[in-house]
């Protein structure tokens, strides 16, 4: 498998993750279960890419293979994407309601 392959899926994983953790920890913010993970998975590759753009080490080594370093480094990007996706997301839902 591809590494950028491997990345993308990393990504999504970890905005899933980080996306029901953020809804979790805010509950005002949760979209659900299903809601929190969306949201945490869109925002995960976003997120991913964005960070793997600022630093391109995070894309993984030349040859293909893929470090302990680029897997932390997709880990934590897509993680925070999802969880700052999902608190947006729930911001908005919220701000709709009230109308």
């Amino acid at each position: 498998m591809s590494g950028a392959i491997v990345n993308l899926i990393i990504q999504l994983i970890a905005g899933a993750i980080g996306g029901n953790a953020a809804g979790s920890a805010a509950k005002n913010f949760s979209l659900g279960n299903v809601g929190n993970s969306v949201a945490g998975a869109i925002g995960g590759v976003g997120g991913g890419q964005i960070l793997q753009s600022l630093i391109p080490a995070l894309a993984g080594a030349a040859g293909g293979g893929l470090d302990v370093g680029s897997l932390i480094g997709q880990v934590v990007g897509g993680g925070a994407g999802g969880a700052i996706l999902t608190v947006i997301a729930g911001v908005v839902k919220n701000m709709m309601a009230k109308k």
